[in-house]
Order: C-alpha cells, then structure tokens, then sequence
C-alpha cells in the first residue's frame, strides 16, 4: 500500500492529533478566595488604613478604664485628654499631607513656636495692631513651609535632611528674636486678647471644651476634604505612592511638594496661634517636643512612612492614641519615664505593621 493510501483524506488525523485536549480550567484559575484567615486580614488591613488605630485605641480605653476606674472615663478627664492632643493634632495634619508624598518634616514644631512669638512679640511689644501681627505671624509659617518645599522639589535634597537644617536655623531665628523671654499671660491677655482667643472654653456635659479643640477638627474636616474629594488631594497621594508615574500622568510632582509644604507651614503657624492660647503666654521653649509628637501621631495614625496611603482621621485617631496612654498610666501613677517607653513601642509596632501590610501591594 502506499503513502499516499495510507493517508486518511484531507489529512483529518493529523489535525485531530494537533490540536490539544481540553484544558483543565481548574489549573489556570485564579482562586481569590482560597486565602488564610492572616492573608485576609492583611488586605482588609491594607485597604482600611485606620483600622488599626481604632482598634488600638478602643483597646487602650478598656485597659485604662479597667485600670483606673470610672475616673478615666469622667467627662472632665476626657476633656483634658483632647485639649492635651490639640496642638499634637493640628501639627500631625501638617505632618500627615508631608508624609503622604513620602517626604517628613522635622520642623513643624520649630515653625510653630517661631510662629507665635512672632505674633505675640509684634502686637505686644512692638505695638503692631493684632491683626497684622496675627497675619504676619501666619506668614512666617507659610514662608518657612515654601523654603522647605522648595528644597526638596526644586533642588530634590532629602526632606529628613533639609527639614533638620530648617529645625536648627527656624529654632535659632525664634531664640534671637524672642531674647529668650517669655510674655506673660496677663500681659497678653491686656494688649492683644484675640492671640488667647483659642483657649477660651466652654462647659459641655461636663466637660471642658476649648476653642482650640473646635479649631482643630475644623481644620481636620477641611483637610480631609481636599485630600478625599479634590484633583489636588489625588494628586498628593499619587506623589507619594509613585512620584515618576505620577509626572508620566501629567502631574506637576514639584508643584504639588511645594504646595504640600507651604500648606503645612501654614497649618504650624495655626498651631502656634492654638499653642498661645492652650499656655496663655508667649514663650519660645513652649511645644519642644512637637516635630516628634507630631510624626508619632501620624505614624500610630496608620499612615505609611513610605508615602501613598493614610489618612487625616487616622492622624487624629494617632494623636488621642497618645493622649489616653499618657493620661491613662498617669493617673495610674507610672512614671513618665514609661509614658514614653508606651509611646516608643507603640512607633515601633506601628512601623512593623506598616511594613507587613504594604507586602499587599509587593
């Protein structure tokens, strides 16, 4: 027989042979839910940044509350522990739109101290009328934040190293200007009220409810706001998730840095107007530790040190996180010293946190 008879016609067989069997679905699927309970947890995590914080906190309010007794939990307590978180709060707003873009700002506290004395220097010893004085003093903060914004996007230093050089140069300003003097609360009080007016309080259930407190979750709405419901909050966040896609997609990256930084610096000169009014007098020593409060309560808050995800209501979450574990082992008689050995590990936690959860996105 030959070759060509033992062809099947239209060479049928050697295309029944070419073309595979079925393939199993089952291997090529991707099955999405076939993940452990810590994988799941992870996501949830990654997608709900502030999670955490909340969970963090309402975990502290049981333990002290069971610690400490009904006092914790007595309006007056508690108010005490907000008008503490105020200034903490508003420079963690500042800080939270820094961190966002992946930069950080060692010099919120120092602008914000500069900020006031300027403001109570100028309407109380000067004799400048307090509301110049009070719009000149916002302008220092807005200049300090521009300088900061501007040597980090146009000349792309390192924000750790150029906000740490603006700390010692914004610190030294407010030492030669304010000669080291502190005005007093009464002297305040006569010539320029107005610079105490965020610390005038009012009686709720209670509690004692400061202006300044107001002040702060009003600016923590605004923020929020820009940040969640406009081009430029979209902006901010893809900066900092990715600064070169972000310029690919037509974003002006240096535009938005120096923004984002003159934005802060206006916020901390805010934070020295609330600052006056929290202590009364004007004193250049006042809120020393304010640049590390501030990242503490950002950090704690949820948001990533690597830029990109967080929130301001995580922030604000951050800074009562601090305020109840400083309050709480206070009246539980610790000392201070574990007050911010607390502090200290909770950062810790939280920046380890922060790295497992970003593996979501690796």
């Amino acid at each position: 027989m030959t070759d060509a008879a033992k062809a099947p016609p239209n060479g049928r067989a050697v295309h029944e042979q070419a073309v595979p069997a079925a393939t199993d679905q089952s291997h090529v699927s991707f099955d999405v839910d076939n993940k452990s309970p810590l994988k799941r947890m992870q996501h949830f995590l990654h997608a709900n940044p502030t999670a955490i914080p909340f969970i963090v906190l309402a975990l502290a309010l049981v333990l002290f509350s069971s610690i400490v007794g009904a006092r914790f939990f007595h309006p007056f307590n508690l108010s005490l522990i907000l008008q503490q978180v105020t200034i903490i709060a508003i420079l963690g707003c500042a800080q939270t739109l820094i961190i966002l873009t992946a930069g950080i700002d060692l010099s919120v506290g120092a602008m914000m101290v500069l900020s006031s004395v300027v403001m109570g220097r100028l309407a109380v010893m000067s004799g400048v009328p307090v509301p110049i004085a009070f719009i000149l003093g916002l302008m220092v903060g807005v200049l300090g934040g521009f300088i900061n914004g501007m040597l980090v996007a146009r000349l792309k230093l390192p924000p750790f190293i150029v906000t740490l050089g603006t700390w010692s140069i914004f610190g030294a300003l407010n030492l030669w200007y304010s000669r080291s003097e502190t005005i007093r609360q009464q002297d305040v009080e006569a010539v320029a009220s107005f610079l105490q007016f965020t610390g005038t309080a009012f009686n709720f259930m209670g509690a004692r409810i400061t202006l300044g407190s107001i002040l702060m979750l009003i600016l923590a709405g605004i923020i929020w706001y820009v940040l969640n419901r406009t081009a430029f909050g979209r902006h901010v966040h893809a900066t900092g998730d990715d600064p070169e896609a972000a310029q690919l997609a037509g974003i002006n990256v240096r535009g938005v840095l120096i923004a984002v930084y003159t934005l802060a610096g206006l916020i901390c000169s805010i934070a020295g107007w609330a600052l006056i009014g929290r202590i009364g007098a004007i004193s250049s020593i006042s809120g020393a530790t304010g640049n590390l409060d501030s990242i503490t309560a950002v950090v704690i808050g949820g948001t990533s040190l690597f830029g990109g995800r967080g929130s301001i209501v995580g922030t604000l979450v951050g800074a009562l996180i601090v305020g109840v574990f400083r309050n709480g082992l206070a009246l539980a008689g610790a000392d201070a010293l574990w007050q911010e050995f607390s502090i200290g590990l909770l950062i810790i936690v939280a920046v380890a946190l922060d790295q497992w959860i970003r593996k979501v996105s690796g």
